[in-house]
């Protein structure tokens, strides 16, 4: 016999936690009927979707009793049901749910109304013109809020019973509009590669839900790129063909034969996949069949083809650089010394002779060795020849330390570009920058499409210097450019700076960086600005962590733990992950308070105060885009707009709607590989063994390579030596390297 469910009504009064993964939250109602409760509110836990409080609720489900929580009701469905009584519109409406009413306004249009306050909101909202201080401006936006609430609550339904989240629920609505239905019942696959946040496995999740077969086409071509998708997140520009049949067999499990018949058909897509045989990355005499998704393949051969045409390409006529082919350089670096008042070693006088007379070069160093005077002196240099200097960096903090080292205003490489919404450039081979040098620093940073991106833009003629550290992590983005750049036989010139300066042989930072490069164990005694706290649980270490920043660097130091230092873990998983920290730290630094604003969005709490991170590239975000790793505070929250503001590193405002959160992540912890490009002035590393498969000697370089002035290590010595120890295994797959070599050969 099958249980009836119960029935619940009532007010969600707040949400405690939810899920936006899978839609699970635990919430506190203020039942229809108060001797439900004995006038108490109620725990409710379950997929409540795209429910906010203030709304009134018609819950099916049951009641249970948690070990630790008590009495609590699970909710299996529910609808949403429009109040009745006046204090309940004035609640609903004042809950902050419509953009554009607050508590105040919801009183004025409710005392005005009564209880057909949503019938008139319903089925004419012009007449909100009628309330006092609400011009047309204002009426028309709340119509709008209300119309899109309505059509994103539709969506909701239907998209509730395959468990997708409120977040991807808006989304869709935001993409598709009133298709959206339409959209997800016949091309499910269509939301992975349209809808940010949708994968391969939540389409497919929704497609088995609206009946597309298991081995439909559909879904067997969609796997196959969600594969390449999957691989460029973790660096690679193709897979091999074998690798790649493989991966799909275990993702899709469909017979192998529907896999190899797929993959021609998406090879003969225009905008499907490009298959082609280049030489084998491990095994010189033998070839491998790449696959690559078509932007990667076509960003590969135009870097390839863009940086030969500046390698070839003649000085303009009467060009400022062209006068460094035969200038007198003896006097030209002795008036360069006397100018900075230092002399420059012979490895930088090399490296300077190079970025003026050669079109294209590749400045590369540890840490100590003097990258940064390097890039200065050929600054100073070309600029005495009143050369039009162009200075970027991949980051907001990379480029305004090259402004501070050099004197000339650098920009981040997507504002130099003028980056639009799409990805296109403003700046491209059509319409090149105005530059007759371009100083590209952190270029360990750039990925293919960036590159490719930047290296379009540089005008016939211009030198191009490209200036980073090869033994620090790769790009996060697809692509090795900086180390595929540095091949064995290829034709770009380059100088590897190796002499470690007196000055920078004091600094435990730079000592120790060269050690773990080098794999040997750092000193973690005995010096100044260079600590190891040892411990060996997870979890303690976690704790440490926290105390050391929250408390005794800024006792000891005077830093400010949120400007000034900066945890970087391995990984974000985990007891001593960045995720785990993040939560730990914000409450040690900016814990709730009466007095400060907040807003909660799946497992996380937005405060005044917080330090973020935007963790994808949005194109329609600010004057030129927010990208992936761009860091700011969060400086206001704005309930009745359902707006938070950000002021990022770059010194801009930047407007994010409640429904836009998932974009953002908090910054006081973040992994080794998102704080590429950054410097700090001091960086807590939590080294555990909980992180063991992710402890790597480049990993802990780049972390360490990051500090300014202070490293504090804090976690087991075991967990040090096999980072040290433990190099990284195998290239990434890329093709460029070979394409750069091809053309050495005349190819």
């Amino acid at each position: 016999m099958t249980r009836q469910p119960a029935v619940l009504e009532g007010v969600l009064e707040r949400i405690t936690y939810a899920n936006e993964d899978n839609g699970y939250t635990v919430a506190r109602l203020a039942p229809a009927r108060a001797r439900e409760s004995g006038g108490e509110l109620l725990t409710v836990v379950g997929a409540l979707l795209g429910a906010q409080p203030g709304e009134s609720l018609r819950l099916e489900g049951h009641w249970g009793s948690h070990p630790s929580y008590g009495r609590q009701f699970t909710v299996e469905n529910y609808t949403t049901v429009l109040p009745a009584t006046i204090q309940g519109i004035r609640r609903y409406l004042g809950s902050g749910l419509i953009k554009g009413i607050g508590p105040r306004i919801a009183e004025r249009i409710v005392a005005h109304f009564g209880v057909a306050t949503l019938e008139v909101i319903e089925e004419d909202a012009a007449r909100l013109i009628e309330v006092p201080g609400l011009g047309p401006k204002r009426t028309a936006k709340i119509a709008a809020a209300w119309e899109e609430q309505k059509a994103i609550k539709e969506v909701m339904v239907f998209l509730q019973s395959v468990e997708v989240s409120t977040s991807i629920a808006v989304r869709i609505y935001k993409k598709y509009g009133d298709d959206s239905v339409a959209v997800v019942r016949e091309e499910p696959y269509r939301l992975a590669a349209d809808v940010w946040g949708i994968g391969f496995l939540t389409a497919d999740r929704i497609a088995q839900a609206v009946g597309i077969p298991h081995d439909s086409p559909q879904r067997v071509k969609a796997g196959l790129q969600h594969a390449l998708s999957q691989a460029a997140d973790r660096g690679h520009c193709f897979l091999p063909e074998e690798r790649l049949l493989a991966e799909g067999l275990k993702l899709l499990q469909v017979d192998t034969g529907l896999l190899i018949e797929s993959l021609a058909e998406l090879a003969a897509e225009e905008e499907g996949v490009v298959r082609e045989a280049i030489p084998d990355p491990e095994d010189p005499e033998g070839a491998v069949t790449a696959v690559y998704l078509v932007p990667f393949h076509r960003a590969e051969l135009s870097l390839a083809g863009q940086l030969r045409r500046l390698l070839r390409a003649d000085h303009p006529a009467g060009g400022p650089l062209a006068a460094f082919a035969d200038v007198d350089w003896e006097r030209a670096l002795g008036w360069l010394a006397a100018r900075t008042g230092s002399e420059l070693a012979p490895e930088q006088r090399a490296a300077v002779r190079l970025a003026l007379t050669e079109k294209v070069a590749v400045l590369t160093g540890g840490p100590g060795c003097g990258k940064s005077f390097t890039v200065r002196s050929v600054v100073e240099l070309a600029a005495a020849k009143r050369a039009r200097v162009v200075l970027a960096a991949p980051t907001g903090r990379a480029a305004k330390r090259l402004t501070e080292l050099t004197g000339v205003e650098a920009s981040t490489v997507h504002r130099l570009l003028e980056l639009k919404p799409g990805g296109d450039a403003a700046f491209d081979r059509d319409r090149p920058l105005e530059a007759d040098l371009v100083v590209v620093d952190e270029a360990s940073m750039l990925d293919l499409l960036l590159a490719n991106k930047l290296v379009k833009a540089v005008p016939p003629g211009a030198h191009l210097l490209l200036v980073g550290d090869v033994d620090q992590l790769p790009s996060v983005g697809a692509g090795e450019v900086l180390r595929d750049l540095l091949a064995e036989d290829g034709p770009v010139p380059r100088v590897r700076l190796t002499r470690i300066f007196r000055q920078a042989r004091q600094s435990g930072v730079v000592t120790n960086a060269h050690r773990i490069n080098s794999g040997v164990p750092p000193l973690t005694s005995g010096m100044e600005d260079f600590f190891l706290f040892a411990e060996e649980d997870a979890e303690e270490a976690a704790r440490l962590t926290v105390d050391v920043v929250a408390r005794r660097l800024p006792a000891r130091f005077g830093l400010d733990p949120r400007r000034d230092v900066q945890v970087l873990a391995p990984m974000h998983r985990g007891p001593a992950g960045a995720g785990s920290l993040n939560g730990l730290l914000q409450q040690a630094l900016t814990p709730a308070r009466p007095e400060t604003s907040e807003k909660r969005y799946g497992g996380r709490v937005f405060r005044v105060g917080d330090k973020v991170t935007q963790i994808r590239n949005n194109y329609d975000k600010g004057v030129n885009g927010v990208f992936n790793g761009t860091v700011g505070v969060v400086i206001g929250l704005d309930s009745v707009e359902q707006q938070l503001t950000v002021l990022t590193d770059e010194d801009e405002e930047i407007p994010y709607g409640f429904d836009e959160l998932d974009e953002l992540s908090h910054a006081y912890a973040m992994t080794i590989h998102r704080s590429q490009g950054s410097e700090y002035p001091a960086v807590v590393i939590p080294v555990t063994t909980a992180a063991w498969m992710m402890l790597q000697r480049n990993l802990l370089y780049t972390a360490v390579t990051r500090a300014k002035k202070l490293v504090v290590l804090v976690g087991s010595r075991r967990a040090l030596g096999q980072a040290v120890r433990s190099v990284s295994a195998g290239r990434r797959c890329t093709g460029l390297d070979h394409r750069l070599r091809d053309e050495r050969r005349g190819k």
